[in-house]
């Protein structure tokens, strides 16, 4: 249950797929991350001709990913349903066509959307450079990325035995208690899965049974990577606008004070900080944003902890 004042917010089911299909659509970038753009549906085939449907493409430039995706509620049968689904999706991603029809999406986007030349912009990719830049993250295999309104054992151990990575991420939905209307939906934090079968696949990652994205700053503080009170420093400068700087200070539950608020992970002090200065980003990777007095990032810091683990 979610509590807002005199609210109440009871978890519910979906309506149908449909709904939880337009809220990733609308929400992409809390599962995705900030350096990734998603494109429309297209029908793509296998090579024998038969056709399938993914629910979006994402392609991720900043980490040169992209991803088959493929939004499911659970009460659709793993094994009827899912499976033969997704399989059909990866047996037609193989296929020259299905690349040059990707590409011609992502350039049109590109073309029409300024929210997604920024990002492009902030990564120093130039327009000429743009079509190259997506076809040879097309290059590598798609990872299969699932938001789905809840998981089984079913459905992750079947996913561990295909050769594309897998991610999934539970998103929720809360009704407001007699008023079928106030509806919230639930994302998870700092867009972290239930299941990630590429960090599960990291020889590094399943030694030491501790995933990277699983460290917070507490953890950082009690290593004695960071300390309480110690300043991190993060630049940003919005379209058109003028470079800021911003100072934020590490409080001794492993939040961050900002603005005259606390924020409990370093990407909504980042995303404070860059909205502060105008932007209208919905997302930020507060790990590669915030530094310390040694050119550090905390991503560079959670890195290092990480590797201590697996070698201790």
């Amino acid at each position: 249950m979610l509590i807002f004042k005199n609210s109440k917010f009871i978890k519910s089911p979906f309506n149908n797929e449909a709904e939880l299909e337009q809220v990733v659509l609308e929400n992409y970038e809390y599962l995705f991350g900030p350096t990734a753009f998603f494109l429309p549906k297209a029908k793509i085939k296998t090579a024998d001709g038969v056709g399938t449907i993914p629910d979006g493409f994402v392609i991720d430039i900043g980490q040169k990913k992209w991803y088959l995706v493929e939004v499911e509620l659970l009460q659709h049968s793993v094994w009827n349903h899912i499976a033969p689904q997704v399989t059909k999706q990866i047996l037609a991603s193989l296929q020259p066509v299905t690349k040059r029809i990707i590409i011609d999406l992502a350039v049109e986007l590109y073309q029409n959307d300024t929210y997604i030349q920024e990002k492009f912009e902030e990564l120093n990719i130039l327009p000429i450079n743009v079509r190259q830049v997506v076809g040879d993250i097309l290059e590598s295999d798609p990872l299969i990325g699932m938001p789905i309104d809840s998981t089984s054992q079913d459905l992750e151990d079947w996913a561990r035995t295909l050769k594309n990575h897998v991610k999934l991420w539970e998103v929720q939905k809360f009704v407001e208690f007699n008023n079928p209307s106030g509806i919230v939906y639930e994302f998870p934090e700092e867009f972290k899965t239930v299941l990630n079968t590429e960090e599960e696949n990291d020889p590094l990652s399943l030694n030491s049974l501790i995933f990277t994205n699983t460290i917070e700053l507490a953890d950082l503080i009690h290593a004695e990577l960071l300390t309480i009170g110690e300043k991190l420093t993060m630049t940003y400068k919005p379209r058109n606008g003028q470079q800021k700087r911003y100072e934020a200070s590490i409080l001794e539950d492993g939040s961050l004070d900002l603005l005259g608020q606390h924020f409990s992970s370093p990407s909504y002090a980042a995303l404070a900080g860059i909205q502060d200065a105008g932007s209208d980003r919905k997302t930020v990777n507060g790990w590669t944003s915030w530094k310390n007095d040694k050119n550090q990032s905390l991503s560079d810091l959670r890195d290092e902890l990480h590797k201590s683990r697996t070698e201790g």
